[in-house]
């Protein structure tokens, strides 16, 4: 990026291209984001990774398998925060989201059929859930499944937190329902 932004107009439309560019590349620092959750009174977060950006709805899209606890929390309480970090750009985002999950349905299904011959495919055909203890004296497997437990987690962004963070001075923005302004960082 030529220069620093100095609208409101030009760090959101940023954000929005950076967020569109880390779905396809793989080496893109927001690509694996932290994604923080409630799980009864504590708080919960883990790495997911964006796998489709639709900046037009303010959609992240991610998969998971549908036993994992993650989903069990956000069908409780559907609301989170993702944190990304960019040491090229220095900026931090934070980004409050709804969330929703589909097991099955067209949006799960048309991505399952995309992935299902890959060995990412792996991740969702495990006959025991995330977390789930191995036993000590068998290795791992994958074993026999009679179906995939994949799924797709849509992150609806209701607002935007973004720092930058530079020699020249920190900046930050907040972008959601109330509009765009600037924020002492």
């Amino acid at each position: 990026m030529n220069g620093r932004l100095t609208t409101l107009e030009e760090v959101e439309s940023a954000v929005w291209r950076e967020l569109a560019a880390c779905a396809t590349d793989k080496a893109h620092p927001w690509r694996t984001a932290v994604l923080a959750t409630v799980d009864g009174e504590r708080a919960d977060a883990r790495l997911v990774v964006i796998r489709e950006v639709d900046a037009r709805q303010k959609q992240l899209l991610f998969y998971t398998d549908e036993r994992a606890g993650k989903v069990r929390q956000l069908l409780n309480r559907p609301l989170g925060t993702m944190v990304m970090w960019s040491q090229p750009l220095g900026w931090q985002l934070r980004c409050r989201v709804r969330l929703a999950v589909e097991m099955s349905g067209l949006a799960a299904s048309s991505r399952w059929a995309r992935i299902k011959l890959s060995p990412a495919a792996q991740d969702y055909l495990s006959p025991l859930p995330p977390g789930a203890p191995l036993d000590a004296l068998a290795p791992p497997t994958h074993g026999t499944v009679k179906r995939d437990y994949f799924a797709v987690i849509d992150a609806t962004v209701d607002a935007v937190d973004w720092l930058e963070l530079h020699a020249q001075g920190h900046r930050r923005a907040i972008f959601d329902g109330q509009g765009a302004r600037w924020v002492q960082p």
